[in-house]
């Protein structure tokens, strides 16, 4: 009778055992899996930004050809107006690549074409290299991905002239710093504190509320924080992490 209750109580064990494990390994693969989808989408964005970066200097060596034709017949004004547009793509360009993390400029060159193609005035401001930053490139490509993604869909649903959406990169002495900026429709206050837990979404306002769990799980996981303002002018998502967290 003690070797049946022996065996028994050893086959539960074993069985809990294997329950954990199983858990445990799926969570595993669950991650991996989410970090091959996200390195998946940073190898496409670097071929993108490779290929943009090829077409741009071709582009730029018939500028110069052209600026320098204006230049030979004397058209100062037009070659003024032309060198104007000129600077503002070099300016697109230019200010996606000033990081040292490949994926992080390869993202931002990305969502710039496409919120150009969508009529969206997209700034970028880098004010620091990230080279100590505190989380894994492939993490902080989902936490800006889905911040900037429900930007561009809340400008898309908004009826505001002069769409624009700002990405500001900088640090402070303890913090690195990111925010995403858009001049869409305020996001209503009674709704705030919720649009971060999981499963949340309204009708109306889910371009601004798809996604913030996951960037909210990214940034508890990652020593982290997310702070919102929204009002009548801007919406802003500040996310921040510690030096040295």
């Amino acid at each position: 009778m003690d070797d049946k209750i022996f065996y028994l109580a050893l086959c539960v064990v074993l069985v809990i055992i294997l329950a954990i494990s199983t858990v445990l390994f799926y969570h595993i693969y669950m991650k991996l899996l989410n970090r091959l989808e996200t390195l998946r989408e940073s190898f496409e964005n670097l071929g993108k930004l490779n290929d943009k970066l090829r077409m741009d200097r071709h582009d730029y060596l018939n500028h110069l050809q052209v600026v320098y034709g204006l230049m030979e017949l004397k058209e100062y004004d037009e070659m003024e107006s032309y060198l104007k547009e000129v600077y503002k793509e070099l300016q697109k360009t230019g200010k996606a690549i000033k990081t040292s993390k490949p994926a992080i400029n390869a993202l931002l060159a990305a969502k710039s074409a496409e919120a150009d193609t969508k009529g969206i005035y997209f700034l970028i401001e880098v004010k620091s290299d990230l080279k100590n930053l505190p989380i894994e490139d492939w993490e902080l490509c989902k936490v800006l991905s889905n911040l900037i993604d429900n930007a561009i869909r809340a400008l898309e649903e908004s009826d505001r002239e002069g769409k624009r959406l700002r990405i500001n990169i900088t640090e402070t002495p303890a913090n690195y710093l990111f925010e995403v900026e858009n001049n869409g429709d305020m996001i209503p206050e009674g709704i705030q504190e919720s649009i971060f837990k999981k499963g949340f979404s309204t009708k109306k306002d889910e371009g601004h509320g798809m996604g913030l769990s996951i960037v909210s799980e990214i940034l508890n996981a990652n020593k982290g924080s997310i702070k919102l303002r929204s009002n009548e002018e801007e919406t802003v998502f500040t996310v921040a992490f510690e030096k040295g967290a």
